[in-house]
């Protein structure tokens, strides 16, 4: 039986560090394209390098020719440019939809029957220029965003409680951006709703670092943004959809109508298996959190809608 394949489009920091992390599950072969000549080829090499050490006895196999995705089982879309300080991702929106609809294109050629994960920013709003683009269905389609917000949210919490990080188990939905919607409520540690063990003010204090995460990162950074824990939740969107694991964790996810939410991609719980998002979790909210859903819904319209103007994609 021939090994599932995993490629990945965007062989930057994100990019490659993702390939790393899946190569170590040792779960499928791997392909990273990219337009810069020779730079997922050396990177490719570099990893299998250390395949001996490290123990991942899979292909590795860099180029610039997007026919190399072929036949891929899923395609993770990393390619785009990163936030810079000051950038919103809405400012991302016009440089990395036209580089997200050329990938698109590609993949609706050469994998046609691939799951299609998106990272590049705008997270949500790429979502839906790769679903316009390949024409795919809905369940085929997801962004990386709550896993990677949710996670972010986890360390939080457990420097605070000074516990182990996985004894804290986070959900964090919507909008990948400043209108995320950390729920402290579906946030645990050993069991325990944090908010049996925090005060209202430092919950609220984590919620807003959680929101400013990425942020925090670039402005250290200055000329790039995170990759390390993106990469690392690529690599367990992609297990679960290789290995049909069942994962359930929250996507950024095409909705017709849960969470009173209709044709949008936007962060909520999902059950990621073999088929894709195979089901969508809604959860019961309280008022003031479908308030907020409601508000991070409205960010990402206005970003579709922006979209639409500047490219005239419908």
């Amino acid at each position: 039986m021939p090994r599932r394949k995993v490629s990945i489009i965007g062989a930057g920091n994100v990019g490659a560090t993702s390939a790393y992390y899946i190569a170590e599950k040792v779960i499928a072969d791997i392909v990273m394209v990219d337009v810069v000549e020779g730079m997922p080829q050396v990177k490719a090499l570099d990893f299998l390098h250390a395949g001996p050490m490290r123990g991942y006895d899979v292909s590795i196999h860099g180029a610039n020719d997007f026919s190399a995705i072929a036949d891929s089982d899923v395609v993770v879309i990393t390619a785009g440019v990163a936030r810079k300080p000051g950038m919103d991702r809405m400012d991302l929106l016009k440089v990395n939809a036209d580089i997200v609809k050329s990938a698109s294109r590609h993949i609706a050629d050469y994998a046609p029957n691939a799951m299609v994960i998106v990272v590049s920013n705008p997270l949500d709003i790429m979502c839906h220029v790769a679903y316009r683009t390949t024409g795919f269905g809905v369940r085929r389609m997801a962004g990386m965003a709550g896993i990677l917000d949710s996670t972010r949210f986890r360390y939080f919490v457990a420097e605070e409680l000074n516990c182990a990080l996985s004894d804290v188990h986070a959900m964090v939905l919507g909008g990948h951006g400043d209108q995320m919607v950390p729920l402290p409520r579906f946030t645990t540690a050993a069991g325990i709703p944090i908010t049996q063990l925090m005060d209202r003010a430092v919950i609220e204090r984590l919620v807003e670092r959680t929101r400013n995460g990425g942020a925090e990162i670039v402005g250290y950074l200055k000329t790039g943004s995170a990759f390390y824990a993106p990469a690392a939740s690529v690599a367990e969107m992609v297990e679960a959809v290789i290995t049909d694991r069942k994962t359930l964790a929250p996507c950024a996810v095409y909705l017709r109508g849960e969470y009173g939410i209709e044709n949008l991609f936007i962060g909520v719980p999902v059950l990621l298996g073999k088929n894709g998002v195979e089901r969508v979790i809604e959860l019961d909210l309280d008022e003031s959190e479908m308030a907020l859903m409601r508000n991070s819904a409205a960010a990402v319209q206005k970003g579709i809608d922006d979209l639409d103007t500047f490219f005239n994609i419908h």
